[in-house]
């Protein structure tokens, strides 16, 4: 699986950038990146140079400078705002950041990475408080229509997406707008007849005075799957509606997607026929590949996934766990600690020892799988490492169940001062023992105090209903509650009366072999 990351261009990156270049534009030869003009590049803006490493190897790449675009105007050309690739036109104190390169190697589009480097590029924006980003895009199909209509109805069909351009397209998704079209903007240029477009995204935080001193950005969008429960032939089947939402989630720009408990339980139905716990035993030989496929669609649609639970084997011991896929093509495991009656009685599941904190693009996460959601000393434990949003995937199949869950979960966000996001499956599985019926209202849940809603209830989806539901929670909100709220639950605790400490491994043992 490919860890991706984005960071900044480094001299020692040279030849394997050279290398991504020529992949991406085989036709250009003599026209690529010489190693001293990159160099010359990191020496005036080093902050302003990104590279993608896909598994540490570097296959894309965005350049930018700073102008003050008020000496350049709408009406120039590309090497008029470059200086002739000299970049003396560079100004640390203008006000537009101007893309001069971007690119992904071929063998690697098709994950995204493009969007990772626009979206580093907005940050920066954003950070030095510059106006807008600005850039001149090729329309590379344009020369397939040219003698049959002018550049203004060709950009016109690509927004109504009549005509596909693979350039313009992807600038557009990303919320470029064209402000001009331009003519000789790269001369020589014959894909796209020597035109160009304009781009631009304006920075909505921009600030005319004060310009070092940026906004930052607080908030998290969260994506929860309210998964209907139906039959699936096989995983293929499965992944193609896990795989829908997930798109979904990330075309509105979610940073986090969740998915509920054992939502792979329709695949079940083929060993109906024997006992519930052997039945899930061969469901867990499921779990590696499912794991792997939300890794790949983390890093394709760069979005953090939760995947809910799933049926374990570890030895000879079951066990509830999941994973938080993180974007960047790392995931890491968490595992139900209490186990209901229920799981113990028809499944055999072993509960785990595992509680952890997983520190995440967006701040500290925490994950409770439903029945530990109403154990508070677990949420507790995590407050004390920093969680900022507790995620509860649930399996419930009675209301009663499910407002034990919910209740339980709303007290964990007012107790810890944090959000809680819970999520679980609706319908029916007649053909898996054990999981005839299920309920759910899926829900982001906050703290109750003057800046969240008066009830806690940030958003909650219709019951019952297969859908996702979006929600943004701000992160500094839980920083005024915290240190100013009307009242300080974390601050006002009585450490020296009592406390809430996990055991050393070795206790935990003793305590298991007596018990």
């Amino acid at each position: 699986m490919e860890k991706v990351s984005i960071t900044n261009l480094q001299p020692e990156h040279y030849q394997e950038l050279l290398r991504a270049m020529k992949a991406s534009y085989p036709g250009w030869a003599g026209s690529y990146w010489e190693r001293g003009t990159i160099e010359h590049l990191l020496h005036i803006f080093p902050e302003g140079q990104y590279v993608v490493l896909v598994d540490g190897k570097v296959v894309g790449c965005a350049l930018s400078i700073i102008v003050d675009y008020d000496k350049y105007g709408d009406e120039h050309t590309y090497d008029q705002i470059t200086g002739n690739a000299t970049f003396n036109t560079h100004d640390p104190d203008g006000d537009v950041l101007y893309g001069i390169e971007i690119f992904i190697d071929p063998a690697y589009r098709g994950l995204r990475l493009g969007r990772r480097l626009y979206d580093a590029r907005k940050d920066l924006c954003e950070h030095l408080n510059l106006k807008a980003i600005v850039f001149g895009g090729r329309i590379p199909n344009y020369h397939n229509y040219a003698e049959v209509m002018s550049p203004r109805e060709y950009i016109s069909k690509v927004r109504m997406k009549e005509i596909h351009d693979p350039v313009l397209n992807f600038q557009l998704s990303n919320d470029f707008h064209v402000k001009k079209i331009l003519r000789n903007y790269m001369p020589g240029d014959e894909q796209s007849q020597d035109h160009a477009t304009l781009l631009q995204w304006d920075n909505i935080y921009y600030q005319r005075e004060n310009r070092h001193m940026p906004p930052r950005k607080t908030y998290a969008r969260l994506g929860l799957v309210q998964w209907q429960m139906r039959p699936y032939h096989d995983l293929d089947e499965l992944f193609l509606q896990a795989e829908y939402f997930v798109d979904m989630i990330s075309a509105y720009k979610c940073d986090i997607a969740v998915f509920p408990e054992f939502f792979n339980a329709p695949l079940m139905a083929e060993h109906n026929h024997l006992r519930e716990a052997e039945a899930i035993r061969l469901l867990a030989r499921h779990s590696d590949a499912i794991r792997e496929r939300f890794c790949e669609l983390a890093v394709r649609y760069n979005v953090n996934i939760v995947t809910g639970s799933l049926p374990e084997m570890e030895g000879d011991r079951l066990y509830n766990a999941g994973y938080f896929c993180h974007r960047s093509g790392q995931s890491e495991r968490y595992v139900k600690i209490h186990v209901t009656p229920a799981e113990t009685k028809y499944w055999a599941i072993s509960g785990g020892d595992n509680l952890n904190i997983f520190d995440t693009d967006v701040g500290k996460v925490g994950v409770l799988i439903c029945y530990d959601s109403e154990f508070p000393e677990l949420g507790r434990l995590l407050a004390e490492q920093g969680m900022q949003i507790l995620i509860v995937p649930y399996l419930t199949d009675t209301q009663n169940d499910y407002m034990r869950v919910r209740l339980c979960s709303q007290a964990r966000a007012i107790e810890n001062e944090c959000y809680v996001a819970i999520t679980g499956s609706v319908g029916n599985l007649p053909q898996v023992e054990n999981m005839d019926l299920q309920y759910s209202q899926s829900a982001v849940l906050t703290p109750c105090d003057f800046a969240f809603p008066s009830n806690g209830v940030k958003a909650e989806a219709t019951p019952n209903t297969e859908m996702v539901l979006i929600a943004d929670v701000d992160m500094e909100l839980l920083s005024e509650l915290h240190h100013h709220g009307s009242v300080r639950n974390l601050k006002d605790r009585r450490e020296d009366f009592y406390e809430v400490r996990l055991k050393p491994s070795t206790e935990r043992n003793t305590a298991r072999n007596h018990g």
